[in-house]
């Protein structure tokens, strides 16, 4: 999509930047299946704004550059009853316990639980034990990286006030949860569901070295709603974005005819290295989503939905043909075309 947006600003002779600009959602838009966006879809059009002194300084250059704009949904919704719990416990040792069952995988929702705890609690963080309980029938659904923000932290911030209504009692589990059980199926044939509850949007910068052809600069700006935690927030981009790189310049599995993997070391699948990262700046927006806990968006698999797209878009500018085909530096991890027929 992001590279049919490229192609239509070249034929009618404007940006990248400025056929997204014309074209961002809006308040009372219908998107993809149906659903009539709300005020959370502001940040489409905060995160574009936020990325434009970079992408105009470099057009300013004659530096090749591209942009991506992006958005993805946090949470299952299409009608599935999505439910998060957690509990909290006071002990007479006077620390408090906050159990969750989230999985920790690398997005920081341990340190998101203690936060809304400290919060909601207004108490010190060193008194706060944060405990992934497998005991409890806490469920979480699935505990996928991209909800566990927007999902956890609305359980712990229930479990909070519960028990700030009974004076905090030691002893006592006090149970909190988040449900989402108001999204709709598209069996259901509505002319207007409410597929998502909430969505996270990115706008990305791309700007490439004339001589050399490689990214020089990613200026990464994402409207996470509320940035819990602004420096876990910023290394979940950065890692994001280093993936995207990947993506859309290097990476591959491809697989021979028969569906077996050519590639069979971890070096040959060509992950980009610290050492050839280029500077990204991350510019974090928080436009609050409506109705969810603190505004909380999330800032999952939005972190690389538009690397690729400006990447591509910046090579193009580079004077290079359209790309057409990932990745787009390394034909060999591409896949074939063999292995599909």
């Amino acid at each position: 999509m992001e590279g049919i947006m490229d192609r239509l600003a070249e034929q009618v002779g404007i940006s990248g930047w400025e056929i997204r600009s014309r074209n961002v959602v809006n308040p009372g838009d219908v998107w993809g299946p149906g659903q009539i966006m709300d005020d959370g879809c502001l940040g489409a059009r905060a995160c574009l704004d936020a990325i434009k002194p970079s992408y105009d300084a470099a057009v300013d250059l004659g530096l090749p550059v591209g942009v991506g704009l992006g958005l993805k949904n946090s949470g299952l919704g299409n009608g599935f009853d999505e439910l998060a719990k957690a509990v909290v416990r006071f002990r007479d040792d006077g620390v408090v316990e906050v159990r969750h069952c989230w999985t920790e995988m690398g997005q920081g929702v341990h340190n998101v639980a203690l936060q809304v705890a400290v919060e909601e609690l207004g108490v010190a963080a060193d008194q706060i034990q944060v405990i992934v309980d497998s005991t409890r029938e806490l469920g979480a659904g699935q505990t996928t990286g991209s909800r566990g923000t927007l999902m956890g932290a609305g359980a712990v911030q229930d479990a909070c006030r519960a028990a700030l209504l009974d004076d905090c009692k030691v002893g006592i589990d006090y149970e909190g949860s988040y449900r989402v059980n108001w999204t709709n199926s598209l069996s259901e044939g509505l002319e207007h569901p409410v597929i998502h509850s909430t969505f996270g949007y990115a706008a990305q910068v791309a700007v490439l070295d004339p001589n050399s052809g490689n990214v020089r600069r990613v200026v990464a700006a994402h409207d996470v709603g509320r940035a819990v935690n602004p420096l876990l927030c910023e290394g979940q981009i950065e890692g994001a974005v280093h993936m995207g790189l990947g993506y859309a310049l290097s990476e591959g599995f491809p697989t021979d005819s028969s569906g077996y993997p050519t590639n069979t070391t971890l070096r040959s699948l060509d992950i980009i290295r610290p050492k050839d990262m280029p500077p990204v700046e991350v510019i974090i927006v928080e436009s609050p989503q409506p109705g969810a806990p603190y505004g909380i968006k999330g800032v999952g698999e939005i972190g690389l939905v538009p690397t690729a797209g400006a990447v591509a878009a910046a090579v193009r500018a580079s004077g290079e043909p359209w790309p057409n085909e990932l990745p787009i530096r390394n034909l060999a991890n591409r896949e074939r075309a063999d292995a599909w027929t």
